[in-house]
């Protein structure tokens, strides 16, 4: 998904106080994947130009700067959106968020971004599970008044900025168009607004993600958050966190709480009541990749092996009656890097080919050997997914041609591996690293590099990897003290006195890409798939030299969608 298009180079809009304070607000517009500090100058627009389709989101971000004095008790608010005919968009439509920063005390290597105060964590201006304001916290007598982080009632110090997202939801029924709207900034004497343009463009996204996903569940959190993971209060949590994901165009998990009992033969017993609970979660979240769970007899073994043979034949059959196998799949196995290892995914993979030839055993591992002496896993796997620098266009396209699918993933800033087929001429490259220390535009760009090498889907280990409450992601946003970011999308909600989900900025731009994947599948379902392929190639023409600057992505998915809109009229 595009955010803002920019149309000049630098323009504010400049409200002076309504009351004769000396403080007044400067507003600019930018692109959603662009990176505001607290004092580094931004260059963006007067008005917030956007465009989409249908059952997307579209988004940009308000750099609020204080000017002549210090901002106080600042608060934000959007109006309706609406056409020259008077059919409105609600404002219920526009969501806002401040943006928290984190700090990084260590970089990664091959870091691009500084140390520092970064933003990621978008704290919502009104919860979305009770309807009420998100305050900033206050200080009484005893210390602190309320959650740590907030929204309404955020400060700016004079000649410093504070970056706001924003979300605009384009409704399935919205008539195509242009709209137009307003982004109102108030703080204590100071008050100004933004304008907001928005096309939308006649034709409509699917409501559930046409690139296969798979991003982890949920277990972390009931430990960071100290709760019982089969308790209530865990499962409204989780839900919540599922609910996100699948907004994202991220495909939840299906909760352990929803998997049907199991008899003592291993077949697994799907009663009406289970059915009804999987198909309201299926049907609400619009998942497209279910992940079969492994089946719990141990190695698969003597007696275990014929119960697992009917664990896997029943759990599929139940799928292919609901119409929702051919996306199905087993995580089998991650990172086999020995011989033991790959003697174990080819053992396991004979098991379930033979309980059900169809079901998709899913390996973390590249479609070419890491040692001869190992021998092969053809014969084993299904969905190959090897990392974005693992990515060996030839190797894909054979396991592509002898009938698998290729995923890709990232995980803790991994280029070329030396038994990479091509290492020589790869091993500098530099593919997109999910950390902190990168652009942003390096989640949105996942969705494009898998396109240009016809890899159908997208991996990450989990979005939500922080357990230990000593180890608070807001504070310490290190995995394993220096890998920022790294494992999760979602920051715990009860920083900002919020039961569920915060998002980050990275998830938003990643949630762009994937959007953006579904442009692509429109036309390749019309036959332009060479047209795409061009397109794609100009965003990646190769994955060691991808196109960093979010302008460039933003002009080619306007391409994109243009040449949508030009085919429907046809």
């Amino acid at each position: 998904m595009s955010h803002l298009r920019i149309l000049v180079l630098a323009i504010v809009i400049v409200v002076a106080s309504p009351l004769g304070s000396a403080a007044s607000i400067e507003l600019t517009a930018v692109d959603g994947a662009a990176r505001v500090l607290p004092e580094k100058p931004v260059t963006g627009s007067a008005t917030a130009t956007i465009a989409g389709a249908r059952g997307e989101y579209e988004s940009f971000q308000v750099v609020v700067m204080a000017r002549g004095g210090n901002l106080r008790k600042g608060n934000a608010s959007a109006t309706p959106l609406r056409n020259a005919d008077g059919k409105e968009i609600p404002a219920s439509c526009v969501t806002l968020y401040r943006e928290v920063f984190v700090p990084l005390r260590h970089s990664v290597p091959r870091a691009t971004e500084a140390p520092g105060l970064v933003p990621d964590p978008l704290v919502p201006f009104v919860n979305p599970y009770t309807g009420e304001s998100v305050p900033e916290p206050s200080w009484g007598d005893k210390g602190r008044v309320g959650p740590r982080f907030g929204a309404v009632g955020f400060e700016v110090w004079q000649d410093q900025q504070q970056p706001l997202y924003v979300d605009v939801f384009i409704p399935e029924d919205a008539a195509p168009g242009v709209y137009s709207g307003t982004i109102q900034i108030t703080a204590e004497d100071a008050a100004a607004e933004l304008p907001i343009t928005l096309e939308v463009w006649d034709f409509a996204l699917p409501r559930g993600p046409t690139h296969e996903n798979h991003f982890g569940g949920f277990w972390t959190v009931a430990t960071y958050l100290g709760l019982e993971a089969g308790s209530d209060a865990f499962a409204t949590i989780e839900a919540r966190y599922a609910e996100m994901m699948a907004a994202h165009r991220i495909n939840p998990p299906l909760p352990q709480r929803l998997h049907p009992q199991v008899s003592d033969d291993g077949t697994v017993v799907f009663a009406p009541e289970a059915d009804a609970a999987i198909t309201e979660f299926v049907n609400r979240l619009h998942v497209t990749n279910i992940d079969i769970p492994r089946a719990p007899f141990g190695d698969h073994t003597g007696e275990n092996r014929e119960k697992a043979l009917r664990f896997y034949r029943s759990w599929y059959a139940y799928l292919e009656s609901k119409g929702w196998a051919e996306r199905s799949y087993l995580y089998m196995l991650d990172e086999p890097n020995d011989p033991a290892a790959y003697d174990e995914v080819r053992r396991l993979g004979a098991v379930v080919h033979e309980a059900e030839p169809r079901l998709r055993r899913l390996v973390v591992e590249q479609p070419y050997t890491q040692n001869p002496a190992w021998g092969t896993l053809d014969e084993a796997i299904d969905i190959w997914c090897p990392l974005f620098g693992f990515i060996d266009e030839p190797s894909v396209e054979r396991v592509i041609a002898q009938g698998d699918d290729v995923w890709s993933y990232t995980a803790l800033v991994q280029t070329a591996p030396p038994y990479h087929p091509a290492y020589e001429t790869v091993k500098n490259d530099l593919p997109p690293f999910w950390e902190l220390d990168f652009p942003y535009t390096a989640y949105r760009i996942a969705p494009w590099l898998n396109r240009r090498y016809h890899v159908t889907g997208l991996l990450y280990w989990s979005a939500v990897h922080w357990s230990n409450p000593d180890r608070n992601p807001w504070d310490d946003p290190g995995f394993r003290i220096r890998w920022n970011g790294e494992g999760y999308l979602f920051y715990p909600g009860n920083e900002a006195g919020i039961d569920g989900p915060v998002a980050s900025i990275r998830l938003k731009n990643l949630r762009d890409g994937m959007e953006d994947y579904e442009y692509f599948a429109i036309l390749d379902a019309r036959g332009e798939q060479a047209a795409v392929d061009a397109i794609v190639r100009e965003a990646v023409p190769t994955w060691g030299s991808w196109k960093q600057d979010s302008s460039v992505l933003q002009t080619l998915r306007k391409n994109l969608g243009q040449r949508i809109v030009a085919g429907a009229k046809k």
